[in-house]
């Protein structure tokens, strides 16, 4: 692995990691456009924690407050709302866990044809616009129930089908569900932390036994570049969605879906 393959793939992920406009389809994507072999699971490890580490800072005082009224509320001392969401992404994590290691096989030798990323792409689109173009925006985080957390789980497990998006696929969910723009998404990217680190941790996992040579020095610069690129991905989206919305995201996904059919139909 080069530089370039190296900062093309950590500034893709970064980037796409938190957007509605799944990271998986674009990964792939780079590979089919580009031809580089596959970058190896210690880089695909780094990166992923690159992406954890924005997503934990960017979040840091909402995860403070979760974890202190979390324990709070297990030693009977009391409970306040960031046990309730402390719970909700905990409860809302279970759906993609099981299908992830019931159906992982499945999604990573047979679900990654092209025609599949563009039918995902599309398809969930044209449902996120929806969400968005009826959604009255009544709700936060703090008062999705606990059949809305079933919900939003659920949709975050069916994006292991690539194309779909896991944010695009909870934000879809909690705008159908009445949230507002932003708390959808705060609500999906705070879900998107267990998930990172379970499938980094698996991923890691399988290192065991089977060391690569690594390239310790490439591997830092694109982990750095993948956490400051998800970082700003995510503060900025949460400024552009609060005017703008989701359309131009479902657009883009269009757009790339279309694309993606007259070149491999």
């Amino acid at each position: 692995m080069d530089f370039l393959q190296a900062a093309v793939l950590a500034l893709v992920q970064g980037l796409t990691e938190f957007l509605p406009i799944s990271s998986s389809a674009h990964l792939i994507l780079v590979s089919v456009f580009t031809g580089w072999e596959d970058q190896g699971l210690t880089f695909d490890v780094a990166v992923h924690m690159g992406t954890l580490a924005a997503v934990v800072w960017y979040f840091r005082r909402d995860l403070l407050e979760m974890a202190r009224d979390f324990f709070r509320s297990l030693t009977g001392k009391g409970s306040g709302p960031g046990a309730r969401l402390a719970w909700a992404v905990i409860l809302g994590t279970i759906p993609v866990g099981l299908a992830g290691l019931a159906f992982r096989d499945v999604v990573a030798t047979h679900l990654r044809d092209p025609l599949i990323l563009a039918f995902g792409l599309m398809f969930f689109g044209l449902l996120l616009g929806w969400a968005d173009w009826r959604n009255k925006g009544g709700r936060d985080e703090h008062g999705l129930t606990w059949l809305d957390i079933l919900i939003i789980g659920c949709a975050q497990a069916v994006a292991l089908i690539p194309g779909t998006s896991r944010s695009g696929a909870t934000m879809t969910a909690g705008l159908f569900l009445g949230l507002n723009r932003e708390a959808a998404a705060r609500f999906s990217f705070l879900l998107s932390i267990p998930v990172i680190f379970l499938a980094g941790a698996l991923e890691a996992g399988q290192l065991f036994g089977r060391p690569e040579p690594t390239q310790w020095g490439m591997i830092s610069v694109a982990t750095v570049l993948a956490g400051i690129s998800a970082y700003l991905c995510i503060h900025y989206f949460l400024k552009f969605i609060r005017t703008v919305g989701m359309q131009p995201f479902v657009a883009y996904r269009l757009m790339l879906g279309v694309l993606l059919v007259w070149l491999y139909w």
